[in-house]
């Protein structure tokens, strides 16, 4: 009847990293993303029921689709320009810890 929920030990960890730069707008253009995707199926819908199409500004919620797409791109783009410039750093350290040891 009643479940106890026991904690689980996951293999390999959970992740409990601090967020990185542009995970933030994924997120976001995610959920925009989704908005666009619902208002876009709410718009079509009248076309296929032969009922009368919806104002101009449900079509313009279902832009919001592309909005959220381009919004989450930028979010992947500044992690990958963060996780460069975190690599470029690490190699810049190795190098200079090897020309000092050596």
């Amino acid at each position: 009847m009643f479940t106890v929920l026991v904690p689980r030990i996951y293999p390999g960890g959970v992740n409990t990293e601090t967020p990185r730069p542009g995970d933030l707008l994924v997120r976001v253009g995610g959920v925009v993303f989704a908005i666009g995707a619902v208002a876009t199926l709410v718009t079509v819908a009248p076309l296929f029921l032969g009922t009368d199409p919806f104002p101009t500004v449900a079509y313009l919620l279902s832009m919001l689709m592309a909005v959220g797409f381009v919004v989450a791109a930028v979010g992947v783009l500044r992690g990958m320009a963060a996780q460069r410039e975190e690599a470029r750093a690490a190699t810049a350290a190795a190098e200079a810890d090897q020309v000092s040891a050596g």
